[in-house]
């Protein structure tokens, strides 16, 4: 057997389950630890950033965008604290993290001692695996069972590392046991269930499919089986890319983040076919519809809304099995209609994007970004009015990626994710998206992308204002209180930090900083980017609710909506009335 501090022999069991590199602040509680990390410094890469938040952030980020485990680390107390808003964002997003704690030595533990604490009930709701060591030699092993369980259970494992222990020396020469990354859970898919499904699909008159997370890796299936029973499709917000975001079938997402074609096909079905999701608003669907949902989770099964069939099984399985049917729907007037919505979608926020006479448009900026983008760009994207922009306009249709905060809603995630973006896919464009609000929460660590030269291109989109939480006052009746932000040189801020800084406030500004990032990407640049976008405040269209259709609404209702967002009835007309002109 090999000598070896435990320190070390933790860094060694991060590089048998192909860690490659992990997030941090070293302090007292956690410095032998790192010193183990030192030693492997070869091997695994100890990202050091400005706030464990961002480190932990970040590795959630790294399990949505690779499948592999995100790793970070903190002190005992305050540092343990800051990584909680990360391990509650994988908790709620169910991806593999694993966070390495210090805690005081074992000689001072119980004496209340400085920072000296219990920490694991702080841990408790948040990880489904949380153990402190209590000698030297469980450090590898229990590390190693950590991440076994973070897999197993797609959730958070904490280990409490007291200081001392992980500087003492210990016999350690691995283990023979296969890591494993992934675990085989796929129910059995039963053929007669299938056969069912497709029977009402040919049967029902204005049926979809809303495909979730499970459909990740499945795009020809979704594909396959939107083309073959003719049936416009949603995505939850989440899953954008499960489908070609230019297949004309594909309407986008339904909700705030959503669009006017995405409520429409939706309020409109007869049949909802729901594949590999737990989308927590379909209780908020038509009464009347009829509700199909296929997931490979039990649990998941009619847990959001009364479903009149439910199929247990993996999304691409039934999706695969469901095509060999053979079974086939025309093209209806339902979905000639659907198409044109989505078209005419596009062609609104095309000219939203185009009109900077009072300001720049947000839809401006990120149709820019949709231009630069290359097809195998990565995105991390922050929370509020700038995951509405992006969701609506990013091109997901090739090999492009992102993650978002999706169930948790943290603030400040696009940041970090950029940044983890980078050390994952270093060979690839990466783009930050974020509102002032998100990007101010994490700006420091702006100097951890300059420090080991991560080219991100971090966006901010300056309105001066919390405008997501500002459109739930409006709509609320609430007066815009603690809502408007202090403006900043962002740009600024990014140069005094060593990074390169570019403002635009117009069009023809955005141009020319769109093309100096060019520029930089084709010279080999090495430095963080970050854009200042100087937008005009103005609240992007809520399609939670659309009332544009004549048939259900008064014309009162429909002139209010379509003034308050510029929705022209000749660029916007209603899914009902183009189902009539198209007869």
């Amino acid at each position: 057997m090999t000598k070896m501090t435990a320190g070390r022999a933790l860094a060694k069991v991060l590089e048998n389950w192909d860690i490659d590199h992990l997030y941090g602040i070293t302090a007292d509680s956690i410095n032998n630890t790192v010193d183990g990390l030192y030693e492997e410094r070869e091997h695994l890469n100890y990202i050091q950033v400005r706030h464990e938040e961002v480190g932990a952030l970040a590795a959630a980020a790294d399990a949505k965008l690779t499948g592999k485990i995100g790793v970070s680390f903190g002190s005992a107390g305050p540092g343990a604290v800051h990584l909680l808003n990360g391990l509650y964002d994988a908790k709620m997003d169910h991806v593999p993290v694993l966070a390495l704690v210090g805690q005081s030595a074992t000689g001072i533990m119980n004496t209340n001692f400085f920072q000296e604490m219990n920490q694991d009930p702080m841990v408790a709701d948040v990880a489904q695996f949380h153990k402190q060591v209590t000698n030297a030699d469980q450090i590898p092993y229990v590390v190693d069972e950590a991440i076994r369980s973070a897999y197993a259970t797609r959730s958070v494992s904490v280990v409490i590392l007291p200081d001392d222990l992980s500087g003492q020396e210990i016999e350690f020469n691995g283990f023979k046991t296969t890591p494993f990354a992934t675990v085989p859970q796929k129910p059995t898919l039963d053929p007669v269930a299938v056969q069912a499904v497709a029977t009402q699909l040919a049967q029902a008159k204005r049926p979809i499919m809303w495909v979730g997370q499970g459909g990740r890796g499945q795009r020809d299936a979704v594909v396959q089986v939107a083309e073959q029973f003719n049936l416009p499709v949603l995505t939850t917000v989440p899953a954008t890319g499960v489908m070609p975001t230019d297949h004309p079938l594909l309407m986008g997402s339904r909700g705030r983040l959503g669009t006017k074609p995405g409520f429409e096909v939706s309020q409109a079905a007869d049949l909802v076919l729901f594949v590999g999701t737990n989308y927590p608003f379909a209780r908020f669907l038509p009464a009347g519809v009829k509700f199909i949902q296929v997931n490979n989770n039990l649990a998941d099964l009619g847990k959001q809304r009364d479903a009149d069939m439910t199929v247990l099984a993996d999304a691409g399985d039934f999706l695969q099995a469901l095509a060999a049917t053979k079974v086939t729907r025309s093209e209806t007037t339902f979905v000639k209609a659907a198409k044109q919505d989505k078209v005419n979608w596009n062609k609104w926020l095309a000219q939203l994007a185009a009109d900077d006479h009072d300001g720049l448009a947000a839809e401006g900026v990120i149709a820019a970004v949709k231009a630069a983008a290359t097809d195998d760009a990565v995105f991390g994207l922050d929370v509020g009015n700038n995951t509405e922009w992006s969701i609506r306009q990013l091109p997901f249709n090739q090999d492009q990626r992102f993650a978002m905060s999706a169930w948790y809603g943290t603030m400040g995630f696009g940041m970090p994710a950029g940044l983890a973006g980078k050390l994952s896919y270093p060979d690839k464009q990466v783009w930050s998206i974020s509102g002032d609000g998100g990007f101010a929460m994490v700006m420091p660590d702006i100097l951890t992308e300059v420090k080991y030269q991560l080219p991100v291109i971090n966006v901010v989109l300056e309105n001066q204002a919390l405008g997501f939480i500002g459109h739930e006052k409006l709509t609320a009746g609430q007066a815009p209180y603690g809502i408007d932000l202090v403006g900043a040189d962002w740009a600024g801020m990014a140069k005094n930090m060593g990074a390169i800084g570019l403002t635009a406030t117009n069009l023809s500004e955005l141009k020319t900083a769109m093309a100096k990032i060019a520029q930089l990407q084709a010279d080999g640049n090495q430095l963080p980017i970050v854009l200042d976008a100087k937008i005009k405040n103005v609240d992007p269209i809520d399609t939670s609710f659309v009332p544009v259709d004549p048939d259900q609404f008064d014309d009162k209702t429909i002139t209010a909506y379509r003034e308050q967002y510029a929705v022209d009835e000749t660029l916007q007309p209603a899914l009902s009335t183009l189902m009539k002109a198209i007869g």
